[in-house]
């Protein structure tokens, strides 16, 4: 079985679109939207193609609401992007963003997947990077083979005594310095993180027509080109000279559908014959 592990995709059509891996099953790790502005298409490839999802930190943000409160460095490109979708993504797309369980379980080749965005302790907010120690505490009680999470941006593969940690990093938005998109495939017990050459201009020409602002296209333009490394005095000057964005306040927790399922049911795909 051929397994294609994303997560982080913020609303980067482009990014998405330049992954023409071939897959039995995807495993999406959270966090379709903000930053981007095409969610509706990255939402689309997610819903035909994922096969397992699970909410991040940004999607359960646009699914229920929440304003940005800052206007500053990331938060910026969130805070400018997230009234955009508000107004764009359908009734259909925030519903399958509401519905993102925060875990999964799958069983895949007999091997154990848990899936969740940050950690198993804090599932939204926790940024935890390649420390063993760190995460073996953290997955005290987690009997899987595989853990697979997001959230950092930052792709990496960790043998712990009986788990291997899995970050495939950021398809839209990697912070390691390589501005290409990070993906995993997993096929036969083998672990391969990958990266894709995709249009960054594509991506920055579509914000530009949907109305983002000067000083927040720099911004998103000097993140995605430099892989999320831009330098210090760089960042600070973009955001000294970026005009304040308009405030505006989200109501948390007024859409319809808005009940979070914490976890999904255990699941088990079998092997394509």
């Amino acid at each position: 079985m051929r397994i294609l592990v994303v997560a982080d995709i913020h609303a980067n059509w482009p990014a998405l679109a330049a992954i023409q891996e071939p897959f039995d099953v995807c495993l999406f790790v959270g966090d379709l939207v903000d930053y981007a502005t095409e969610p509706g298409r990255c939402i689309d490839w997610v819903r035909q193609n994922a096969s397992i999802t699970v909410r991040g930190n940004h999607d359960h943000a646009v699914s229920q609401r929440i304003s940005v409160k800052k206007d500053t460095g990331l938060h910026r490109l969130a805070a400018a992007t997230r009234p955009l979708h508000w107004q764009t993504l359908s009734s259909l797309h925030m519903k399958f963003l509401t519905r993102l369980p925060v875990t999964r379980r799958v069983t895949l080749d007999e091997k154990r997947f848990y899936l969740v965005h940050a950690t198993p302790r804090d599932p939204f907010d926790e940024y935890l990077r390649d420390d063993k120690e760190a995460w073996a505490l953290r997955l005290k009680g987690i009997e899987a083979d595989f853990v697979l999470v997001g959230h950092t941006h930052l792709p990496f593969c960790l043998e712990l005594e009986n788990t291997t940690v899995i970050n495939p990093g950021s398809v839209g938005q990697p912070r390691d310095g390589d501005p290409r998109c990070s993906y995993v495939i997993i096929e036969n017990g083998r672990i391969e993180l990958r990266r894709v050459k995709y249009d960054i201009d594509a991506t920055l020409t579509h914000m530009r027509q949907s109305g983002i602002d000067s000083g927040t296209l720099a911004l998103a333009e000097a993140v995605l080109k430099s892989g999320g490394q831009m330098a210090p005095h760089l960042l600070e000057q973009l955001n000294r000279n970026a005009p304040p964005l308009p405030k505006l306040i989200g109501s948390e927790s007024t859409y319809e559908d808005g009940n979070i399922e914490l976890e999904g049911d255990d699941f088990q795909v079998d092997s394509k014959t």
